[in-house]
């Protein structure tokens, strides 16, 4: 571990100076030898292979169950094999060499086909960089991709995992892309060419003209995530995005050339929302509030070593839902444990859930219209659901003999079958569920936690209130609960869906820092077991 200064663990990318060619040059340096080269702690790696492998173990369930987007997206790589003697990359479940930005797209859609693994919340306060943007871990692939193309080891591949995740969560945390109504991918497909295009031996200058390229050219907005019932479009556009963003990569190492100074341009997504010609105030030691122009909206800090990473904040997923109902899930959780009673007589004791949330998960899986899901895609979208599974789930339990907790609840595919989403008992819960807003109380408190509360009011008037959660049980903050116990059931459980012995699957993940190039190479060659269509 490093022992530089706190100032010395950054690279700082200044709103005035060209950030496209300061990312590219940050991501060359922190996979290079020299002496800006990454020196993230063994705290920082240890964290980023405990999110890749939840990620990968996501993706090789949703194939396993013949999820629609991801065995398409997968059945397109595999037809596009590299020619012999030519080098490629692998998709999960196959040793076939294939196009490497086919890969990518392939086991990008598969991680996040669950909507199950890692998520950010653009939140550091310590800079005063809390524009709040969202995010997910979806990328792993595009470094494992460009290590299987190079012949790089396991160490390289983990810090390029970490490289990644610092350029698009430090984005996320600076710039808010929901506001404008884009895509979250966008932070993420750029730092894939950054950090690709580090890895397969690109010039800082190559690999600012595929930033440009990707923001000039492939801009998702966040029509993908709107209407009652979601498409495969939401869960593959991170996929899509990195695959453009590779492509980039390749064009410009053949010449082409695409827009400099992306974060700059006027006519670009981050200058254009806040303004052409937007004045920037700047705020430094050596410049202090003085104002200047033709300026991105943001400075930009990114981390070289240390234990101060931007995936050390994020957080983790222990099952199948929608993040921001980790509070209320927590919350509920809790309290069926302390009172059991709740659930004898198939829940009859319960006569109104109220859950009060913060802005965005009140209006976004609190929304009316989330009340009815009828596909997987919306039901993990919908607080009315996810909660109300959560209690039939409780029952059951109960009346099996297992405990109230969370190893047992564990919302899984299963969960979100047509039998379930249409189950009787799952929808009569749901017609006793209320959500309040929190107000300035609770609103206050995101992005810091989740700031959740549930009151459960029994059939005599008597009311159990959970008090207020802020940091369930995956929270990057949470202290109370023991992570990797956690991590290692959804793991098994979500691995027993592609296999009969899935701990040997899930080992091709772990301890990444220890793998040679050649296991690099072979991290995909395991059988699947293919179950047929998810229904």
């Amino acid at each position: 571990m490093t022992t530089a200064t706190a100032a010395d663990q950054f690279t700082h990318l200044p709103a005035d100076s060209n950030q496209a060619l300061g990312i590219a040059q940050y991501a060359i340096d922190f996979l290079g030898d020299g002496e800006n080269a990454g020196d993230p702690s063994e705290a920082v790696l240890t964290h980023t292979n405990r999110f890749m492998t939840d990620a990968a173990i996501c993706g090789i369930s949703a194939l396993a169950l013949g999820t629609n987007a991801p065995t398409i997206l997968r059945e397109e790589a595999l037809d596009h094999p590299v020619p012999p003697g030519r080098t490629g990359a692998t998709v999960f479940g196959s040793e076939l060499l294939v196009r490497p930005e086919k890969a990518i797209l392939a086991n990008c859609a598969a991680v996040r086909e669950w909507d199950s693994n890692g998520t950010n919340f653009g939140y550091d306060p310590e800079r005063g960089n809390t524009a709040g943007e969202f995010g997910h871990n979806d990328f792993y692939s595009v470094a494992v991709a460009a290590a299987q193309l190079t012949g790089a080891d396991g160490l390289k591949t983990l810090k390029a995992m970490v490289c990644h995740d610092e350029i698009r969560g430090r984005l996320a945390e600076v710039f808010s892309l929901k506001t404008y109504k884009v895509d979250h991918v966008v932070h993420g497909a750029i730092a894939s060419a950054a950090v690709y295009g580090a890895m397969v031996g690109a010039s800082a200058e190559q690999i600012e003209s595929a930033i440009g390229m990707t923001v000039a050219h492939f801009i998702p907005f966040r029509a993908i995530r709107a209407g009652k019932q979601l498409s495969d479009s939401k869960g593959s556009s991170a996929a899509i995005s990195t695959e453009m963003a590779i492509t980039s990569v390749h064009r410009s190492m053949k010449g082409f050339l695409g827009p400099r100074d992306i974060f700059r341009n006027p006519e670009a997504i981050f200058r254009i929302f806040e303004g052409p010609g937007q004045m920037f105030k700047a705020v430094s030691a050596t410049d202090a509030n003085t104002e200047k122009a033709d300026a991105s909206p943001f400075d930009l800090h990114l981390a070289r070593s240390g234990d101060d990473f931007a995936v050390m904040g994020m957080h983790f997923k222990l099952g199948l839902y929608e993040h921001q109902s980790a509070g209320a899930i927590q919350a509920m959780t809790d309290l069926l444990a302390a009172q059991p009673g709740l659930l004898e007589n198939n829940g009859e004791k319960i006569k109104t859930i109220t859950i009060t949330a913060y802005e965005p998960a009140f209006g976004i899986i609190g929304d009316p219209a989330k009340r009815n899901p009828t596909t997987r895609q919306s039901a993990d979208h919908s607080m009315v659901y996810i909660i109300a599974t959560l209690i039939r789930k409780a029952i059951e339990n109960k009346a099996d003999g297992l405990e109230t907790k969370w190893e047992e609840l564990i919302l899984l595919p299963e969960d979100y079958s047509a039998d379930a989403i249409n189950n009787e008992l799952t929808r009569s819960i749901m017609d006793k569920i209320q959500f309040a807003h929190g107000g300035d109380e609770y609103d206050s408190k995101y992005p810091d936690g989740i700031p959740t509360s549930v009151i459960i009011e029994d059939a005599s008037g008597e009311k159990a209130d959970s008090g207020l959660v802020m940091y369930p049980a995956g929270h990057a903050r949470n202290t109370t609960h023991d992570l990797d116990a956690l991590l290692a059931n959804k793991w098994t459980k979500l691995g027993a869906l592609a296999s009969n012995d899935p701990e040997p699957i899930i080992a091709k993940f772990e301890n990444l820092a220890g793998k040679s190039a050649n296991e690099v190479g072979t991290m995909h060659a395991f059988a699947i077991e293919f179950k047929g269509a998810f229904e």
